[in-house]
């Protein structure tokens, strides 16, 4: 059954349908803009020298003072986004003030117990009692205290996260993606922490409803890999029939996405392209080409998948979609700029700017000159294309009204570097850098442009560079935990060895945790040592 013109389902958006896909709920007002400094503390990256944001809203062109109400904004995701965000972001923000007052306990008699008490109240766990132990010999050591509080707030959000964590909408945009003529949705981001709220806030979307989202430096996915999870993705379809079976005449959608800054583009935008956009932009579009190629080639063009290209401005989370032709290729001159979008539709109607959207992508579709294509894409992507700048229409409306439109952090600001399979737990900007990875030769290259970025965040202050390996295991198969827990050990002590200077002078915390692939599945600690591993 081809999913793509089932009846009652293929409505487009134009025609009225009673329910929208997920994120094009309608709204009930607009978040208000806040006046001073963000909620939650401090920014952690300060600003370069000479380089300043420019003081006006870069989205909204509304009277001074005035906050922007744009007409497809969801305000209530946009409110419970928000308070998702201030309550992660503040935990880890916490750990600086809260040492800080520790460090001024550690010659009172009972220190041990006012510590503890302190860490209990303000940041919900206790402190690794060796640490306190040991501070009467000499000095409190504050570089391995900092580290184990990031790594021990890590767990504990993400246990927090998993707890509270529903599909919210995710059955609902599976069905639609089958309807936009998709069974599978493979995500690629640059493994820069800026896009690390991807999925859930730049293109609203619930992370369940992607079949994989892997991010790697500057977008640059391994095309071999990729092929095998296409691989094991239609052998699905053929064994099982999941989630449609392999003649419903649906594709396996590829994304790449590459990012720039537009407040500081020489210097912010992706270090894997030197802060070259246009460098950026291509290095994902051939790899795109690559993946969808080496389909063809191997299992001839009945094999055919639909590839997709989007930017996003890392100031605003405005998107910028690569609009496909009818033969699915793109272009670096054939592209809808969803914040220019959002200035023409900010005082429409509901309904006007909905049209506004299809009309973008349809004008797009007819670009003469260097963006010229062969027609327009089919209508599932474009479906597919007008949500997604639907949906990143509430986001630019999101950093709106809450920073006026542009990021006070626009560059570099993350907590920890991530190393491994990454945490589906976590979906939030700047929280952390991501490295994708089985062992440390093959990314390599992600790990030192990480390193690199910490070493402005937190080696310049005498801050340790927190790693956390995490990596995933499948419990239906015999042995497979055991396995991982010695993946996570070796990449830990490659680690340790490549970067041996930081790791000998106590600068690079480590820690290892493992997690049943299955959704949802508890996060689980491995010990240093070949001792018992900790739940």
């Amino acid at each position: 059954m081809n999913t793509r013109n089932r009846p009652g389902r293929s409505i487009s958006p134009l025609s009225g349908a009673p329910r929208p896909p997920y994120g094009l709920g309608t709204p009930d007002g607009a978040l208000q803009a806040r006046p001073g400094q963000p909620v939650f503390p401090a920014q952690r990256a300060a600003p370069r020298i000479g380089v300043t944001a420019p003081a006006a809203n870069p989205a909204c062109l509304t009277d001074s003072g005035r906050p922007c109400r744009h007409p497809l904004t969801n305000v209530a995701e946009n409110q419970r986004l928000l308070a998702h965000e201030q309550a992660v972001k503040g935990r880890f923000d916490a750990i600086v003030p809260v040492l800080r007052r520790i460090v001024g306990l550690q010659h009172e008699p009972d220190f041990i117990e006012r510590a503890q008490a302190v860490a209990r109240e303000q940041l919900g766990f206790d402190l690794p009692a060796r640490i306190l132990e040991d501070a009467w010999i000499g000095s409190l050591d504050m570089r391995a205290l900092y580290g184990e509080s990031v790594m021990r707030t890590l767990r504990l959000m993400a246990e927090q996260a998993r707890a509270a964590r529903t599909q919210q909408g995710g059955d609902d945009v599976v069905s639609f993606f089958l309807d936009c003529g998709f069974h599978a949705v493979d995500i690629t981001p640059c493994s820069d922490g800026r896009l690390k709220g991807l999925v859930r806030y730049i293109l609203r979307l619930p992370d369940t409803a992607v079949r994989s989202l892997k991010a790697y430096a500057g977008a640059m996915f391994d095309v071999e890999a990729n092929v095998k999870r296409w691989i094991e993705t239609e052998l699905m379809r053929y064994r099982e029939g999941r989630p449609v079976a392999a003649d419903a005449g649906t594709r396996y959608l590829k994304v790449a996405v590459y990012h720039w800054s537009s407040s500081d583009p020489t210097h912010e935008g992706c270090a894997a392209h030197a802060s070259n956009e246009r460098q950026a932009a291509e290095g994902a579009l051939q790899r795109l080409r690559e993946f969808r190629q080496a389909i063809e080639n191997s299992f001839c063009c009945g094999a055919s998948v639909d590839t997709l290209l989007i930017g996003v401005d890392t100031d605003t989370d405005a998107i910028k979609v690569h609009v496909p032709d009818a033969d699915g290729e793109m272009s670096l001159y054939r592209a809808v700029d969803n914040l220019e979008l959002y200035r023409q539709t900010v005082g429409d109607e509901q309904n006007d700017a909905r049209i506004k959207v299809y009309q973008a992508i349809q004008g797009t579709s007819a670009a003469t000159g260097w963006g010229v294509g062969r027609g327009e894409p089919h209508e599932g992507m474009r479906r597919l294309i007008a949500t997604l700048l639907i949906n990143n229409l509430s986001q630019i409306e999101y950093v709106c009204g809450t920073w006026g439109g542009r990021y006070p952090d626009i560059g570099h600001a993350e907590r920890f570097i991530s190393v491994g399979d990454g945490f589906e737990e976590f979906q939030l900007r700047n929280l952390a850098y991501f490295a994708h990875l089985h062992t440390v030769e093959e990314g390599a290259p992600d790990i030192d442009v990480g390193i690199k970025i910490f070493n402005r965040l937190n080696l310049m202050h005498g801050l340790p560079v927190p790693l956390a390996v995490h990596f995933r295991y499948d419990g239906r198969v015999p042995s497979s935990r055991e396995r991982t827990v010695e993946r996570c050990r070796r990449v830990k002590a490659a680690i340790e060895s490549r970067y041996a200077d930081l790791a000998q002078k106590g600068l690079l915390v480590c820690t290892m945790t493992v997690q049943d692939a299955r959704s949802g599945s508890p996060i689980e600690s491995v010990a240093t040592y070949n001792g018992s591993d900790a739940g």
